[in-house]
């Protein structure tokens, strides 16, 4: 089991909103450009790189998201009480 996880996220309003943002990324849009253009979170000016993360420094249903996903894969969309995420994982280790 990882320890920690490495994931970048785009975070949107809506529900709507991040099927769309999937449906760009399955076309082949590049997710670092694709979160610059439309994640509310700060860390879209960083392709919506969060860097490494361990256990409960995310919301629970963000944290259990990434961390059971496979390195790779695009996964979403995930609420929480701040929106919608689309979550890639970047790294485990």
């Amino acid at each position: 089991m990882a320890s920690q996880v490495r994931a970048s996220h785009i975070l949107v309003k809506t529900e709507e909103q991040a099927d769309q943002i999937l449906k760009r990324l399955a076309g082949g849009e590049e997710f670092d450009k694709v979160a610059r253009r439309f994640s509310s979170c700060p860390s879209g000016k960083k392709g919506g790189d969060l860097g490494w993360f361990g256990k409960g420094m995310m919301v629970p249903e963000f944290e259990k998201a990434a961390f059971e996903e496979e390195v790779g894969k695009v996964i979403g969309p995930v609420k929480t009480q701040f929106g919608y995420h689309v979550i890639k994982v970047t790294g485990k280790k």
